[in-house]
């Protein structure tokens, strides 16, 4: 199963045995570290031969790959031993001996890919460079023993790729890249397209030939983010394309690359193609999704249907296939609910029969979890906004999707903005709601997955009509006696951050309080300082933010910018940011806490020195939350647990307004303890 866009958020969701919610004040609060620790085990695959499960699971605390025999979930051993940050991404390598994963020091992106041979017992680093990025390009069935690996060793801006022998760690180029964003890859390991941003914001596919590479498919502004490749069939000489030119949303296309003609094989009018599950050896497409309120599937191989059908009998939730064996006798299959943890199935094809391991939170089993309400609220120019309620704990007797009277709210806004909210469990969603607060997270126009011209239209519209929309859900809620008007704070990360900061510095008087976590506070700034090898991207910031070249365009990045209204700001406002974040340096943060303590504007600033763009370590995230959740009660008024053990082993430092969080400063380890 491929998931688009390929930087898809890791999926923590599912449920189990959720209870009818008691009234806020008799349910018991829910830890910190339930909620923000790490999961008991997650991201379950199965390996290419069928012989071995795989799964990330704490090791002395820190996530790492364990490894057992199918059949024998008892026989587990760790097979990686990080010791700091956790290890968040990992696959199998279609030789059923590897293992696979990458890793970043202390939040710095800088990815190195990392091999475990399984029968040896020993591990290589395959990419033991400083201050150069990793990814990984193509993996194939029919070069099990070797993965393509793209770095940016020659040239910070670009990533040429290498094929990489996973035994002896040996290297070898397959293509120089002279100005791509990325390349289309066969399962031949053959470039067969490349593709580049154009200075207007659109892109152009280029094709490989004998003569270099020559133009393929020219995709217009509007289309560049909803049109890309995705895989070859195979033979390879038949593209997959997710196309949305000469149509609103993104389809799933065929296409000749001989002679470019192109086949409409699913389309939904109202959201664009979300996945596409591919047969693992044959490369035939297999079932298609897309989604609007939730995740929907159409199966294209009617051999698969009753496949499907089975397992929606199986357990209760939308299912995703995590992972196949080589001969497709066995998936690994998990269940996402919205009030409880993720469940995991072993479903055996020829028997049609899901056999349930175990979940990845199970001690959220049985605990008062709230439903996530899709509800489409409408912006003040027509424009449909899908949005996310979670409801306070026992605020919904009659379970109706509506409180029994206002609450106080936080309206959560998701990052990008080129991404979108999801129905399922979101920690965040019931953390909040456990503490007695309604959670609005709003789908706001240049969120993905709804087709171009919901997205275009926020080209240009940061803090002017996507924070008109972040508004109107906030009335919408306020209407439907949802929310209490006086008692809604803001609260996001990266985007999200950054419309947090808008939100108190562009309308001052209309969130009682705001979190900002890792969000840019200059769009000047944020543009200046972006990583060297988002520079192939560039034209897409500028059509889509505006552009810094001009002094009429820095002029309107300004008038974008928190970081020039800061002295409008009055009331309380919680930063929290990683030292190490590339996206979002430190000094993004650094700037407005200086321009707000200029004007005696209260901040408390909190810096994590071991994080980057986000808290990757348990410890960190349970930190953080220990603030926000004593600042959001404090102007809120909601439910909190006291900071207890949760600042253990954290890096934590509040360079500026300590005391303005209740039990904040005597929290804090002293300098010498840490």
């Amino acid at each position: 199963m491929k998931r688009i866009p390929i930087l898809a958020a890791l999926l923590l969701a599912g449920a189990l045995g959720a209870v009818a919610p008691a009234p806020a004040a008799d349910a018991p609060l829910i830890s910190r570290e339930t909620l923000f620790g790490n999961p008991e085990r997650a991201s379950v695959t199965i390996s290419p031969d069928g012989s071995r499960l795989a799964w990330l699971a704490p090791e002395k605390g820190v996530l790492n790959v364990w490894v057992a025999p199918v059949g024998d979930l008892g026989a587990a051993r760790a097979v990686t031993h990080d010791a700091s940050r956790g290890i968040r991404a990992y696959f199998w390598a279609f030789d059923s001996r590897h293992v696979v994963y990458l890793q970043d020091r202390a939040g710095d992106e800088n990815w190195r890919v990392y091999a475990v041979d399984l029968v040896a017992g020993s591990e290589k680093d395959l990419t033991p460079f400083d201050k150069v990025q990793a990814r990984i390009e193509q993996v194939s069935p029919r070069h099990p023993g070797e993965i393509l690996i793209s770095l940016n060793d020659r040239d910070p801006q670009l990533h040429d790729v290498y094929r990489v022998n996973l035994a002896s760690g040996e290297r070898t180029l397959v293509q120089k890249n002279e100005g791509f964003v990325g390349f289309s890859i066969d399962g031949d390991y053959r470039v067969r397209l490349a593709t580049r941003f154009t200075p207007d914001g659109g892109a152009e596919i280029l094709r490989a030939t004998a003569e270099g590479f020559q133009p393929f498919a020219t995709v217009p502004p509007a289309d560049s983010l909803t049109t890309q490749p995705i895989g070859f069939d195979k033979t390879g000489e038949t593209l997959y394309l997710l196309d949305s030119r000469d149509r609103d949303t993104s389809a799933l296309t065929r296409v000749e690359l001989a002679s470019g003609r192109s086949e409409t094989v699913f389309v939904d009018p109202k959201a664009d193609v979300a996945n596409v599950l591919v047969h693992p050896t044959e490369f035939t497409l297999e079932a298609v999704s897309s989604n609007y309120l939730r995740e929907k599937w159409q199966v294209l191989d009617p051999a698969l249907a009753p496949d499907f059908e089975a397992l929606a009998r199986a357990a209760p939730g939308d299912f995703l296939i995590n992972a196949r064996t080589l001969d497709d006798t066995a998936w690994v299959v998990a269940y996402v609910q919205d009030d409880g943890p993720v469940a995991y199935y072993l479903y055996r094809r020829p028997a049609r029969q899901a056999t349930f391991l175990f979940t990845n939170r199970p001690a959220l089993e049985g605990l008062p979890l709230m439903p996530m309400h899709a509800e489409v609220v409408r912006a003040r120019d027509g424009l449909e906004l899908v949005s996310y309620l979670t409801l306070p704990v026992g605020s919904d007797p009659d379970a109706d999707g509506r409180p029994a009277g206002p609450a106080p709210m936080v309206l959560f806004v998701h990052g990008g903005p080129w991404a979108r909210d999801e129905w399922g469990y979101n920690p965040y969603h019931q953390w909040l709601a456990n503490r007695g607060y309604a959670v609005l997270s709003v789908n706001f126009r240049a969120s993905t997955g709804f087709g171009k011209t919901f997205l275009n239209a926020g080209n240009r519209e940061w803090a002017a009509k996507m924070h008109d929309d972040l508004l109107d859900a906030v009335d919408w809620a306020v209407a439907q006696k949802i929310a209490d008007p006086k008692r809604v704070a803001i609260m996001g990360g990266s985007y999200g951050g950054y419309a947090t900061l808008v939100g108190l510095a562009f309308t001052p008087e209309r969130f009682a309080a705001g979190v900002d976590i890792v969000g840019p506070s200059s769009l000047v700034t944020l543009l200046e300082s972006i990583p060297p090898y988002w520079a192939p991207i560039l034209s897409v910031f500028e059509q889509r933010m505006g552009e810094m070249k001009t002094p009429e365009g820095r002029k309107f990045l300004e008038s974008r910018s928190p970081l020039f209204r800061a002295e409008k700001i009055q009331r309380p406002l919680l930063i929290g940011q990683g030292a190490n974040d590339p996206r979002v340096n430190q000094a993004e943060s650094d700037q407005i806490v200086k321009a707000l303590k200029a004007k005696s504007i209260p901040v408390t600033y909190v810096l994590f020195p071991d994080e980057g763009h986000g808290f990757a370590r348990p410890e960190n995230r349970k930190a953080f939350n220990a603030v926000a959740e004593a600042f959001l009660a404090e102007h809120l008024g909601g439910r909190f647990e006291p900071v207890g053990a949760d600042f253990t082993g954290s890096t934590i430092v509040v360079p500026e307004g300590a005391a303005d969080v209740p039990g904040l400063a005597a929290a804090l380890p002293s300098p010498a303890a840490k």
